[in-house]
C-alpha cells in the first residue's frame, strides 16, 4: 500500500478514535470524588510519532498543526492541541537522533516502530514526547503554575494512560516478527 494512502487512513482512524470514543471517556484513577483530576487520554499524537523517519521537519510541523487543529475543532479548544502537537513534531527528529544508534537517513522507507527500534527505545521515544505534549497542553489549559502538583498529577495520569493505549495499539496493529530458533 502506498505510504501516503496508509497515513491518510491512519490519520482518519486515529482522529475518529480520539473524537468519537476517547473524548467521551472521563477517567479517574480511583473512586475518590475529590482530589484527583478527571482527564481524557490523548492518543492522537501517535500519528506524528509513527510518520516515516525521512519526513522533513517542515512537513512534520505542517502535519502536526493540521492534526492539532483538527482535534481542536472537534473539542473547541482554540489551538491548545495544535500548539502541543506542533511542539512534539518539532522535537521528534532530535529525540529520534538521540535514541537511535545510526543516522536517521540510514533507515530508508521505515517508520519508528517496535520492529525498527526495539521495545525500550520506542517506548522511551513515545513516553518522552507524550510527556512533552501533555505538559504543554495541560499548562495551557490550566494557564498557571500555582498548583504545580495538580498539573504534574494530571500529566502523569494522562501520559501513563495514553501509553497503555499505545501499547495495546502496537500489539494489535503491528506485525510481530517471528523468532526462529
Amino acid at each position: 500500500m502506498n505510504v501516503y494512502l496508509k497515513n491518510i487512513i491512519r490519520f482518519c482512524i486515529i482522529i475518529l478514535l480520539q473524537v468519537l470514543i476517547l473524548n467521551n471517556i472521563n477517567l479517574r484513577w480511583w473512586n475518590e470524588p475529590s482530589g484527583f483530576p478527571v482527564f481524557i487520554p490523548y492518543v492522537y499524537p501517535v500519528f506524528i510519532l509513527l510518520l516515516p523517519f525521512e519526513t522533513p521537519v517542515w512537513a512534520l510541523l505542517l502535519i502536526g498543526f493540521g492534526l492539532g487543529a483538527t482535534v481542536d475543532t472537534f473539542m473547541n479548544t482554540a489551538g491548545m492541541h495544535a500548539c502541543a502537537t506542533v511542539l512534539i513534531a518539532y522535537l521528534r527528529t532530535n529525540v529520534l537522533s538521540a535514541l537511535l544508534p545510526r543516522n536517521l537517513s540510514d533507515y530508508d522507507n521505515q517508520q519508528p516502530s517496535i520492529k525498527s527500534m526495539g521495545w525500550m527505545p520506542f517506548l522511551t521515544y513515545s513516553a518522552f514526547l507524550f510527556v512533552i505534549h501533555d505538559f504543554t497542553y495541560f499548562t495551557i489549559e490550566l494557564w498557571n503554575l500555582s498548583n504545580i502538583g495538580f498539573l504534574l498529577l494530571k500529566v502523569l495520569a494522562s501520559t501513563v494512560t495514553s501509553m497503555l493505549f499505545i501499547i495495546v495499539y502496537l500489539l494489535l496493529f503491528t506485525r510481530q516478527t517471528s523468532s526462529r530458533v
